[in-house]
């Protein structure tokens, strides 16, 4: 057992022992290290202001990702390199590519939201040297510009990708081997870390036995993969958290296994990296994942941290309800799965022993032949919560009938949960409008909504009702029509 961290920052290796278990690498890089390019905007992971890279070895290689530095815990960086804005410019201060760009298309006014913008799009230039229209705009969903507008930012990542420079100019591809053998080195020496100040404690399990060891031992503690909701709990609400366990390395937690059936995702599978696999296999739900958050928050956010919190509006648990997901608990003395929806008890309750963590989720693909889908509706279509999440899982027989059919919806009730009496009434029934427009009002007795910031409990109920019209037109050959409505036709 150790008493610090250690990780790469920019080009310093960082030995840390002397932090609390809710400090942010925010603070750290702002109040520590003088590092003032990363800027503080929300706190909560959605403006982008605070935009830093950082670099984890994995299976294939290094990975640079983006993420929020206000909602990222220091206990989790680990074994990690950590790029901040400073690090981009060369020693002569000419610079970076990207940053140039930025300066040719007039991509900055203020200036505030510029650093984040420009770690963001470092990020893509690192990962796709051709990114097309969408890529980039898919790369800017986690920032917020309030004064330049978003085309200049966006040819500044077409200029850049049009005439990318050498590699040798560009610190993370001239030192990549060298990074790569000190974050080895880091990991070369596995033992559990325990760091404590002011009698907090950040825990770092060397392993998942470990982990499901000092769980036992701390059934109270605060689990942390991601911290793209306990971040805030941090952020926003100023929890102190006493013990915290920060488990984003344990690779034992970050596999997926593809089977004949379905998919096996550990719980400490990013969206990021879960969404390719889901697009290849359950198409409906991975192409969801693009509305979870941006793209810092789905390189932070895990599916399995999803699940354990128990949030109602949860946009990951419809849509694996639908399709039948299993879940595996595991703790010390043992695992036990049971289906999903049994998970979900009551608000802020789920069946969850003390010292029990969520290991995996298994994810059904849907019946040859049938149909899935999954619909988010909240107020922006990128990087907002749901007022509403519903997923549909249909199988017809030979004569149209509903042979099987699945509705799950979140942010109906107090948690995820089933449209059982909707199912119940489409169940043998033809499917066919008349049977559809009959059962409609079923759903006034599954849900009875709140009313609430993001939506009234009128609209939820009309909107799900609504969804699943969408549900039968797209299903039934007629693909919904989406109408605008102006000023003039309320």
């Amino acid at each position: 057992m150790t008493s610090a961290i250690r990780f790469i920052l920019n080009g310093e290796d960082i030995v840390l022992g002397d932090f609390g278990p809710t400090e942010t690498l925010l603070d750290y890089l702002r109040l520590k290290r003088r590092l003032t390019g990363t800027k503080e905007g929300c706190a909560e992971g959605d403006c982008g202001a605070c935009t830093v890279l950082v670099g984890r070895v994995t299976g294939t290689g290094l990975c640079y990702e983006g993420v929020n530095a206000c909602i990222r815990l220091l206990g989790s960086l680990h074994g990690t390199h950590v790029v901040t804005v400073e690090h981009l410019a060369g020693k002569d201060g000419r610079l970076h590519p990207v940053q140039q760009a930025m300066v040719d298309c007039h991509g900055s006014q203020c200036g505030f939201c510029t650093p984040g913008f420009v770690m963001a799009l470092y990020g893509l230039w690192l990962a796709n040297p051709t990114p097309g229209r969408q890529q980039i705009e898919s790369a800017l969903q986690g920032n917020l510009c309030r004064c330049t507008g978003y085309e200049p930012i966006v040819k500044a990542a077409e200029q850049v990708a049009r005439e990318r420079p050498s590699a040798l100019f560009d610190p993370l591809e001239r030192d990549r081997t060298q990074i790569m053998a000190r974050l080895w080195a880091i990991r070369a020496e596995p033992q559990t870390i325990t760091v404590e100040k002011d009698g907090a404690r950040a825990i770092v399990p060397a392993s998942l036995a470990d982990f499901a060891e000092i769980l036992a031992q701390e059934p109270t503690a605060t689990v942390v993969a991601g911290a793209t909701d306990v971040g805030l709990w941090v952020t926003k609400q100023m929890r102190l958290l006493d013990p915290v366990v920060f488990i984003n390395h344990l690779t034992e937690l970050q596999e997926i296994e593809i089977g004949e059936t379905g998919l096996v995702i550990g719980a400490g599978v990013s969206y990021a990296r879960a969404q390719q696999a889901l697009v290849d296999d359950i198409p409906a739900l991975g192409q969801l994942i693009d509305r979870i958050g941006g793209g810092q928050v789905r390189a932070m956010g895990t599916i399995g941290g999803n699940i354990a919190n128990g949030s109602p509006i949860g946009d990951m648990p419809p849509p694996l309800i639908a399709l039948g997901a299993r879940l595996t608990l595991r703790s010390h003395s043992g695992r036990r799965t049971m289906p999903l929806e049994n998970y979900f008890l009551a608000y802020g309750r789920q069946d969850r022993l003390p010292g029990e963590f969520v290991e995996k989720v298994f994810v059904p693909r849907p019946a040859e032949g049938g149909q899935f889908a999954v619909y988010k509706i909240s107020k922006r279509r990128d990087e907002d919560i749901s007022a509403l999440c519903g997923a549909f899982n249909l199988d017809l027989d030979a004569d149209n009938r509903v042979a099987a059919i699945r509705i799950a919806f979140g942010g109906m009730a107090a948690t995820p949960k089933r449209a059982t009496h909707v199912e119940e009434a489409l169940l043998g029934q033809p499917w066919q409008w008349s049977t559809v427009s009959a059962v409609r009002d079923a759903f006034d007795e599954d849900y009875q909504p709140l009313t609430d910031w993001r939506a009234t409990a009128d609209y939820r109920s009309l909107a799900a009702k609504n969804l699943l019209t969408r549900f039968f037109l797209e299903t039934a050959g007629a693909p919904a029509q989406l109408h605008r409505f102006e000023p003039e036709d309320a």
